[in-house]
């Protein structure tokens, strides 16, 4: 017989044990399993608990048969006990170092916190240190990606030792046990997110500007403080960190107030998201808010919703882009006649000599005086004696918003006229 017969035989005899041989089986596998102390021992163990698994995937139990049951049950808990009693290894080392460099740098840690995690990292240095018989680099006042480069260090060290976890067993379980040691190391260590609110808002500095105030709350107090102060990141600070619709509401109307670009990411992705607040927010940037004009340019034509239609108009205009000219000229001729007043006056914001033209038709052409007093309106703001000339022209309107826009217009002329004399005599 030759060794591949020898071979299926034996597997034919596996595949043919009875009840009682299981259970047999399974003793042993049992009893070797507490004296299994190497890596092999507990590998034939598993062969012989595998062997039977086969051989009961094919028995023929009556349905509901209880000993199946205890059998089936038997061969789980020994392999569980088998993966239980496995290891440590080095690998399990290197895994636990790669989260714990994740944890370092992802997490934000309080002031307190950080002396912690650097003592945490520097006892693990010495005992890594120890266990594999090297020097690693100090942690002391290092920043977390500098300890998680030591750790990085350590993981490589371990990979390049080739540990094997039976005849280096003492040495993984020093390197585990210190792995342990530094996790809860950095589970206790301060994090940003175990303060509440006020106490993240009192470490950066939020409440320092009070003095004697009358206003509640007090963070309402210190907004107004910061906002007469300018300080842009402590009114972004505010409204993260509080969850509150009247703080919220507060702290977006001094963020307007101030337009100040330095909040311009925190408004550019408010007005992704069709918040009016932030689009008027990125108007009064002017033109620190340039980036965001291809974001509002998308509504410009959502004629569904008049409201994001009029702040977006007014924050194009204050922005002063010449991309936004043509979209807004083309809603002179819109349907709505209270978003057309908008579109008018922004084109005079921005001050495109290529809007002159189309303001002019409005000004003789539309029905409602509100939209051609502003049009008139945007044609003197942008100035050049073309627009002054098509806005004079109705210096005798009968409608007396437009003829004052005339009036002005004319008088706009006539200085440039006088000025132009002078210059030449």
């Amino acid at each position: 017989m030759t060794d591949e017969e020898e071979a299926t035989e034996t597997e034919e005899e596996a595949l043919q044990l009875s009840a009682e041989e299981m259970e047999s089986r399974l003793d042993e596998a049992s009893e070797s399993l507490e004296d299994a102390e190497t890596e092999a021992a507990l590998d034939d163990v598993e062969a012989t608990v595998d062997r039977v698994a086969e051989a009961f995937e094919t028995a023929d139990f009556p349905e509901d048969d209880e000993e199946a049951g205890e059998i089936e049950s038997r061969i789980d808990e020994l392999r569980e006990g088998i993966e239980e009693q496995r290891g440590p290894y080095a690998e399990d080392v290197v895994d636990d170092l790669e989260s714990f460099q994740t944890q370092l740098t992802e997490t934000r840690w309080t002031a307190k916190g950080e002396p912690a995690v650097q003592d945490a990292v520097a006892d693990y240095l010495d005992a890594a240190g120890d266990a594999l018989d090297a020097e690693f680099g100090d942690a002391a006042d290092a920043e977390p990606e500098t300890l998680a480069d030591e750790l990085d260090a350590v993981a490589d060290a371990v990979e390049d030792a080739g540990l094997d976890a039976d005849d280096d067993a003492d040495t993984i379980a020093a390197l585990v046990e210190a792995t342990d040691e530094l996790e809860s190391g950095l589970d206790d260590a301060e994090e940003w997110d175990d303060l509440q609110t006020n106490e993240q808002l009192r470490a950066e500095g939020f409440y320092d500007v009070l003095g004697h105030y009358k206003d509640y709350p007090v963070e309402w107090a210190a907004l107004k403080e910061h906002e007469q102060q300018g300080n842009v990141e402590q009114v972004l600070r505010a409204l993260d960190a509080l969850d509150s619709e009247f703080m919220e509401r507060h702290c977006m109307e001094a963020l307007t107030r101030m337009g100040d670009p330095a909040a311009f990411d925190e408004m550019h992705a408010r007005a992704q998201k069709r918040d009016k607040p932030g689009i008027e927010a990125l108007g009064k940037m002017g033109a620190g808010a340039e980036d965001a004009v291809d974001t509002l340019l998308d509504y410009v034509d959502e004629d569904s919703d008049p409201q994001l239609q009029k702040v977006t108009f007014k924050a194009l205009g204050e922005i002063g882009s010449e991309e936004a000219t043509q979209p807004l000229a083309n809603k002179l001729e819109m349907e709505d006649d209270n978003v057309r007043p908008i579109a008018a006056r922004a084109l005079g914001l921005i001050g495109d000599t290529r809007a002159i033209e189309p303001l002019a038709d409005t000004v003789e052409n539309d029905e409602e005086r509100t939209v051609r007093t502003a049009a008139a309106w945007a044609l003197r703001q942008i100035g050049t004696r073309e627009a002054l000339e098509a806005a004079a022209e109705y210096d005798d309107a009968t409608a007396y918003t437009l003829q004052a826009e005339g009036e002005k217009a004319r008088e706009a002329l006539d200085a440039d006229d006088d000025e132009a004399a002078a210059v030449e005599a």
